[in-house]
């Protein structure tokens, strides 16, 4: 399917939520109408940052219905050592395959990975850091569901975005059409609803994770409508210049 016709996804993360209250965050980000929910799993070592494991992302399940996603932003003794916990959490409320994210970075036995998370009953997906190159994943393209590309080194919310992703995000996307596989582009990093999310949309991206950009909004729904207004306008052929 080409990136004209893959359906846009609005996706927040909930690293700039109040913590303390992330099931009525979650709550709050169903009603906004959000595609997907993103948990950013931070070890302290992959990244130098530490966030939540596994037991928040499934408290936070009974507080709303809408699928959810984690990038597994940690080493590979981590993801290998939990990676059935991290599954699990992320399922939807009868099971149903929540999208769980490895990086290329982290794992050796990258095919392993994935697999697992397939076998385990989540929907493989693989991330690469802004300096690591299309090639990494050219052999597991066939394993995913997603390949997500960091326009912000991982570890921090709040971070300015990498506009020469733009040329990865192309190169993805003519692979993956050439091989006729059924694969979505997702970013992540600095994604607003303005000349960002707009590119990358042009250049071929479909799944749009937004922090900051989202939650800076008065309202989580006008934030979710305006992101996805402009890839959809995006998508259709309308598409924001670099500002000056």
């Amino acid at each position: 399917m080409s990136a004209a016709h893959r359906p846009i996804q609005i996706i927040p993360s909930v690293l700039p939520a109040d913590w303390a209250a992330m099931g009525q965050c979650v709550k709050d980000l169903e009603a906004a109408g959000v595609d997907r929910i993103q948990f950013d799993v931070m070890d302290g070592n992959f990244v130098p940052n530490l966030t939540f494991g596994p037991e928040l992302i499934k408290a936070c399940r009974k507080y709303c219905a809408v699928p959810f996603e984690t990038q597994l932003m940690v080493s590979q003794y981590n993801c290998e050592t939990m990676l059935e916990q991290y599954v699990d959490a992320t399922k939807g409320a009868n099971g149903e395959p929540g999208v769980v994210i490895a990086h290329v970075e982290a794992n050796t036995h990258l095919h392993r990975v994935l697999g697992r998370i397939r076998q385990l009953g989540g929907s493989p997906s693989v991330a690469l850091n802004p300096h690591t190159p299309v090639d990494m994943v050219k052999n597991v393209l066939d394993l995913v569901d997603h390949v997500l590309v960091m326009t912000v080194n991982p570890g921090f919310g709040g971070q300015a975005y990498i506009p020469t992703m733009l040329d990865k995000i192309s190169e993805l996307r003519k692979i993956i059409v050439d091989r006729d596989l059924d694969v979505d582009i997702e970013v992540d990093g600095g994604i607003k609803a303005n000349w960002t999310i707009s590119q990358c949309c042009a250049a071929g991206a479909n799944c749009f994770i937004a922090g900051s950009g989202m939650f800076a909004y008065p309202s989580l729904k006008e934030g979710c409508d305006d992101l996805r207004r402009v890839a959809t306008d995006a998508q259709a052929g309308t598409v924001l210049p670099t500002p000056a």
